[in-house]
């Protein structure tokens, strides 16, 4: 598979109290770079979700955001019931700390009734907190894995039409080089003999002969072709990609430049400058590649 750097998954969970809300989105990056934005309550999540990230992600600026959200306590009547078992070590703890500090406030009413758990709380331990964030993560980044891989299989399904119709290019090319070699072999012929009236025949030619071998372009063409060979090598293989087809594209574009410095024809410079297109149309969806 081919995964692209860019992607997005959301994914929440009920934990009676409270909804676990967890998000991740992921843009281009040179590396791999990971930032968390979590409530205070989930900080100490940061880590083990980090490994799990680092785990199936290769590269790609990647920002993991995640809070609880309260939410109305269902079943009021029973939270307006205190627990008397909490009530009655609260009163004992009270009596124990004003025994030993007389002057010491006793506790109303209202502290002992936001004392946790004294109306039925729900509250979330850390190891609850932490087993419900992993459980809900590990499908989030399942979720989220599978949408780089669509958008990786996209964007390669556009790299491979761009492939095909460089390949149109090249052989439209290969039948137009003999003849517009030829043709400017005779143009450059009829300069020279104008120029040198004295010059022999036999002088003419070598002097066209060296100067054809250095416009010649099979060279780069053959290039091109055994490039473009790897870049579908490179789309079948799969994997992280992306770096090792940003140095094709380089390459491809060098052998469009050459191609177009040596041409000695309107057509082939005409196939050079469109091959130049697309292979920057390639290299945009490159650079989104993992």
């Amino acid at each position: 598979m081919i995964y692209s750097m860019t992607g997005y998954a959301a994914a929440s969970r009920d934990l009676g109290s409270a909804v676990m809300n967890l998000e991740i989105k992921s843009v281009n990056s040179r590396y791999l770079d990971i930032g968390f934005r979590l409530s205070e309550d989930l900080r100490f999540l940061e880590m083990p979700l980090r490994e799990k990230i680092v785990e199936r992600i290769g590269r790609g600026k990647i920002e993991c955001r995640g809070y609880l959200q309260a939410q109305p306590a269902q079943g009021a009547a029973r939270q307006r019931t205190p627990n008397p078992a909490l009530l009655g070590e609260l009163g004992k703890l009270d009596d124990a700390v004003r025994s030993v500090l007389p002057q010491a406030a006793p506790l109303s009413v209202a502290e002992v009734l936001r004392w946790p758990g004294v109306l039925g709380d729900d509250s979330l331990t850390a190891e609850q907190l932490q087993a419900s964030a992993q459980e809900l993560f590990a499908k989030l980044l399942d979720e989220f894995v599978a949408t780089r891989e669509r958008e990786g299989a996209k964007l390669a399904d556009v790299l491979r039409d761009r492939a095909a119709r460089m390949r149109e290019q090249v052989r439209a090319a290969e039948p137009l080089l003999p003849a517009a070699l030829e043709a400017y072999r005779e143009r450059l012929s009829t300069k020279l003999r104008e120029a040198v009236a004295n010059l022999d025949e036999e002088r003419i030619r070598q002097e066209v002969g060296v100067f054809a071998a250095k416009i010649d372009v099979a060279e780069e063409i053959a290039r091109l072709v055994t490039h473009m060979d790897e870049l579908e090598r490179v789309l079948k293989k799969g994997g992280a990609v992306g770096k090792r087809l940003d140095f094709l594209m380089q390459e491809l574009n060098r052998e469009a430049n050459t191609l177009a410095s040596k041409s000695v024809s309107g057509e082939v410079t005409a196939i050079a400058l469109e091959l130049k297109l697309l292979i920057e149309q390639m290299r945009e969806q490159v650079q989104n590649l993992e």
